[in-house]
């Protein structure tokens, strides 16, 4: 009877239990945000910078140009969110980058509001939009939905003209930095195979002096029949666009 009455308690202690929110990734460490960097970089107290992985926010302080449009606006949401705040980080891959910051999903686990996936949010406010890699990609696609829908809404960034996305014939050779780019896939050119970083192909854009190339991560692209109509987003420079993460291309449906 003893032992019967224990394991009662202890299967409602076990059932009580608080569930991680992120049981597909390393839970990490936990601390108080004390500042914010920008819409996707906080700091704890323990001295830790936070990068929120899988999002791109505007810039707030470039070292080498003016703020980003909206990038006021997407480091005040964060602050409202996280400032003060104990948060725990959650890892879905490598944890830190050459700057030694946390790559993190970060999610509010305090009594001072309710529980918040602060990546996640971000995107559903139109603070930020999605970016992701590789290694690190883990919810990329709960991610993108929720952009789609902040898109549809034009929430926050998705207001302004210089987060729409472009046509590749409209991208101009001084442009440079995240773009979303809406392109037709022509052939397959040649490239450096032997460069340090090579990519798995590079591809011609019909109509448009841009040329994609599509790291190992994302080969599948490389056999897209020529014609076909896609949207794609990564970071350019000097006309070219490298296309880093399979779900960073999607084919156009057609109508």
């Amino acid at each position: 009877m003893i032992r019967t009455w224990i394991g009662c308690i202890c299967f409602s202690l076990f059932a009580c239990a608080p569930q991680t929110p992120m049981p597909d990734m390393q839970p990490g460490e936990i601390g108080r945000v004390t500042k914010v960097i920008d819409g996707d970089g906080l700091i704890l107290d323990t001295g830790q910078r936070v990068r929120l992985i899988s999002i791109s926010a505007p810039v707030l302080a470039p070292p080498d140009g003016l703020p980003d449009p909206h990038s006021g606006e997407s480091a005040r949401l964060l602050e409202d969110m996280a400032l003060g705040r104990q948060v725990q980080l959650f890892y879905p891959g490598m944890t830190r980058d050459r700057y030694d910051r946390a790559l993190a999903h970060v999610v509010t686990n305090d009594l001072a509001g309710p529980r918040l996936w602060l990546n996640q949010e971000m995107v559903a406010r139109g603070g930020a939009r999605v970016r992701l890699y590789g290694s690190t990609s883990a919810r990329g696609r709960e991610l993108l939905d929720v952009e789609a829908r902040a898109r549809h809404q034009a929430i926050g960034l998705w207001a302004l003209a210089a987060y729409a996305p472009q046509q590749a014939q409209d991208l101009t050779q001084d442009q440079h930095g995240y773009v979303i780019v809406f392109a037709t896939l022509d052939a397959v050119v040649p490239h450096e195979e032997n460069a340090r970083f090579a990519p798995a192909c590079r591809r011609a854009v019909a109509g448009a002096s841009l040329l994609l190339d599509i790291d190992r991560d994302a080969a599948s692209a490389c056999g897209i029949a020529n014609g076909t109509r896609v949207e794609i987003r990564g970071w350019l420079t000097d006309g070219v666009i490298r296309l880093r993460h399979p779900l960073h291309l999607t084919i156009e449906s057609t109508p």
